[in-house]
């Protein structure tokens, strides 16, 4: 009995002080749009836009024009970046060829913000073409604030984290 209670007492301590990170992320459970035509919307941007960036070799200039000329974009591992032509560059350098996005079925949420445009909360999946696929692949969180122009839409701010 004593064993039993110290291999228990043993794994909770272990489970307890482990330093690892959570990756595990889930779509939302319940979520339901309050505007379904807007997030029609947004989902049909999000795709068109990430054909674009997965095709960014031949379709640079429509992944570009996608980016407001007022963009920030918040980055976990790369830190700020407020220049539209900056994110581009490095699109082109670091991207185009190398790695795709692929969306986590089920995980886009979209609100309105009232007068100006709406936020897509969402999830996906990056694979490095340069390296082979791991077993399991790594989900990661993004945030796309986007504003609604007369005739148009851009995005405004992203909040990308790994």
């Amino acid at each position: 009995m004593k064993l039993i209670v110290l291999l228990v007492c043993s794994v909770v301590l272990c489970t307890a002080c482990t330093t690892i990170k959570n990756t595990v992320y889930l779509p939302a459970k319940h979520y339901h749009p309050d505007n379904v035509a807007l997030y029609d919307t947004i989902y049909r941007l999000d795709s068109i836009f990430f054909h674009s960036y997965n095709q960014c070799a031949t379709q640079i200039a429509q992944y570009a024009a996608f980016y407001d000329d007022s963009i920030e974009f918040y980055h976990d591992k790369g830190g700020l970046t407020t220049s539209k032509a900056a994110i581009v560059t490095a699109t082109q350098n670091n991207i185009c060829g190398k790695v795709t996005r692929e969306l986590v079925k089920g995980s886009i949420e979209v609100y309105p913000i009232p007068g100006f445009g709406a936020i897509e909360i969402g999830l996906h999946i990056f694979h490095n073409l340069q390296e082979p696929p791991p077993k399991h692949p790594k989900v990661s969180r993004f945030t796309i604030v986007w504003k609604k122009y007369p005739h148009d839409w851009k995005i405004y701010r992203v909040i990308s984290l790994h």
